[in-house]
């Protein structure tokens, strides 16, 4: 199973510099793909989850165009040949 993480560039830095990184989880869900992305990727890891294993709170993330806050957060499925986008929240004034 393969899936794209599409990152913007604030992130892909923690992902040697590449926007789009190809992840094989070892299971279904979000909470495996992001484990998969945290093995390589330490340090993104640590951006977009907390010390609990939680999405950090100013973190979004989408799995095929759907946010997962309004589906099973970390327990949503991601199929093979999907398309996540993390993004963080950008605060403005």
């Amino acid at each position: 199973m393969s899936v794209q993480v599409v990152l913007p560039t604030v992130l892909a830095d923690l992902a040697g510099g590449s926007k789009h990184v190809e992840v094989e989880p070892s299971g279904p869900t979000l909470a495996d793909l992001l484990d998969a992305l945290a093995d390589r990727h330490p340090l993104l890891g640590r951006r977009i989850r907390d010390e609990t294993g939680q999405v950090r709170r100013f973190v979004n993330v989408y799995v095929d165009g759907d946010d997962v806050r309004f589906t099973q957060g970390l327990a949503t499925e991601v199929p093979d040949g999907a398309e996540v986008q993390v993004l963080p929240s950008v605060a403005g004034g």
